[in-house]
């Protein structure tokens, strides 16, 4: 049974062996697997078997679009069987069928045993099941840690990956120690067992949002509210916990920003649930071992910024409410939404000032303006930050009075992330009492500094140079609402003839 060097379809193989199509009654410890897509690697299939035992050797007939799959013992085989039976697996996307083999085993000779394919996929599972007996029994709940966020993820894009392993019932999504974390929630221990085995220690995109995961020690997660913290699929009724969007809801509104999880949560399907392997161009694959149908999702990767054909152009475009009349301008939404993107146009509506439309050139930069800025007390008032129903923020007709309301950034040369992969991404904080300055030219001292922040209107409580720097410094305010409306003052104030002062918020403290 060893695959012919070099060929595709391993014709060899499948002449060797008789192929189970017909249902065999007696159990076996070797299990063939139909309608495998052709891309399918060996490890995929090993991982459908290592949530019931020892998985000891593996073959992959791609010409045949079948697989067979020895485990250690018929206990293991006869577990698996009688689960696939009641719920369908599947890999790629594509629903595959389970069922006891012919074979008592599967006897390979010397070439097939040197397969570096099948020996790596055969040794990773078995690190896999040695690290979870160390870790304690499973669960059906999964705690979800995602280190090293460059890019937001949201509750979507996990139910989109996690649903790739099996059924999600529940998630619950919170920060704790600066850290985004999950509770998701399956239908039963096997499917949990799986989807950790498969998805620890992944990345979500290219060499950030890497996924580790373990075993909740609760057993059923009470969910109160479908919104984008928290979800539960088995109860779609549930209120969203905001008393306007729930009252339009119970009369048969659909807000705009309920519309992408609500798609989800009604198996709405994303133009790339079928593309793992595909490799769309500038697309961004989960890196390391390939995951058993598990793709990055058309939410996932448009929060990265990427466009494939078909895929419709998600919003870019925020609306800013609750804001300060008096205090709001285009120009200080601009350099505030700006921490956290390129803002390319604002608008003050005119017949609401203390509401603004503000555009921003890529979808995630707008999950992290929300991120950070929603519910930010601003110029005295708690702001709120929501994407918006509107696609894009229309410039005024030519000779059309604005009163300077509309103002359009595109060609600013402010932006801090036109570059792509710019560092800037990876100091992204939410606002902090403490800013970061750079830029500063070696003429201006500490005074110098302090002096223009407290005439900003800022109580400066501490400021210290970078030691190994002295372009950088860090300057501690009051509050952190201070130091929103100090960022917005200060941010681009010229100190010298040829130097402007470089704002953002710091993770640090003095």
């Amino acid at each position: 049974m060893s695959p012919a060097p070099n060929h595709a379809d391993n014709n060899n193989d499948a002449k060797k062996v008789k192929l189970d199509t017909k249902n065999p009654g007696a159990p076996s410890r070797v299990i063939h697997i139909r309608n495998i897509p052709n891309e399918v690697t060996e490890a995929e299939i090993v991982h459908l078997g290592i949530p019931f035992g020892k998985v000891t050797n593996v073959l992959v007939l791609k010409g045949k679009n079948q697989a067979f799959l020895e485990m250690s013992d018929e206990v293991a085989a006869t577990t698996m069987v009688n689960y696939f039976t009641n719920c369908t697996a599947q890999l790629r996307g594509r629903a595959v069928y389970v069922q006891f083999s012919n074979h008592k085993e599967l006897k390979t000779d010397q070439n097939h045993s040197n397969n570096p394919s099948a020996q790596a996929a055969l040794q990773a599972a078995q690190a896999l099941v040695n690290q979870t007996d160390t870790q304690g029994g499973p669960n059906t709940v999964l705690r979800v840690i995602v280190e090293h966020m460059i890019y937001p993820v949201t509750l979507d894009v996990l139910y989109q990956i996690f649903s790739r392993v099996g059924k999600v019932l529940k998630i619950v999504t919170f920060t704790k120690n600066n850290t985004f974390q999950a509770l998701i929630q399956y239908p039963d221990v096997v499917t949990a067992q799986a989807a950790k085995m498969t998805l620890d220690g992944q990345n979500i995109y290219n060499a950030c949002c890497t996924l580790r995961i373990e075993y909740s020690k609760l057993s059923n997660l009470n969910v109160k509210y479908n919104n984008d913290k928290s979800r539960d699929y088995t109860n779609p009724n549930l209120p969203t916990g905001d008393p306007a969007l729930d009252s339009a809801l119970a009369i048969g509104g659909a807000p705009g920003a309920l519309a992408s999880p609500f798609a989800a949560m009604h198996g709405l399907s994303s133009p790339l649930t079928a593309a793992y392997g595909a490799s769309p161009a500038g697309g961004m694959p989960f890196t390391g071992m390939p995951l058993a149908g598990v793709t990055p999702t058309a939410a996932a990767l448009g929060a990265a910024g990427i466009r494939l054909p078909g895929q419709p152009s998600p919003n870019c475009v925020l609306l800013v409410s609750n804001l300060n009349e008096e205090m709001v301008t285009p120009d200080a939404l601009f350099t505030l939404f700006g921490v956290y993107g390129d803002v390319l146009r604002v608008k003050i509506l005119f017949n609401k000032k203390d509401n603004a439309l503000v555009q921003m050139s890529e979808p995630h930069q707008t999950q992290l303006a929300i991120s950070h800025l929603d519910k930010m007390k601003t110029w005295g008032k708690q702001i709120r930050v929501t994407l918006s129903k509107h696609q894009t923020v229309q410039l005024p007709k030519e000779g059309q009075p604005d009163a300077g309301l509309t103002k359009d950034y595109t060609n600013s040369p402010l932006h801090r992330f036109k570059k792509p992969g710019s560092k800037n991404y990876q100091n992204i904080y939410p606002p902090s009492a403490t800013l970061h300055l750079s830029n500063i030219p070696p003429t201006v001292d500490e005074e110098q500094i302090k002096d223009a922040f407290t005439h900003a209107g800022a109580s400066v409580k501490a400021f210290k140079f970078f030691p190994k720097d002295r372009k950088m410094a860090l300057i501690q305010l009051g509050s952190v609402e201070e130091a929103i409306a100090a960022l917005i003052k200060m941010h681009n104030f010229q100190l010298s003839d040829s130097s402007h002062l470089r704002v953002s918020f710091s993770k640090s403290t003095i």
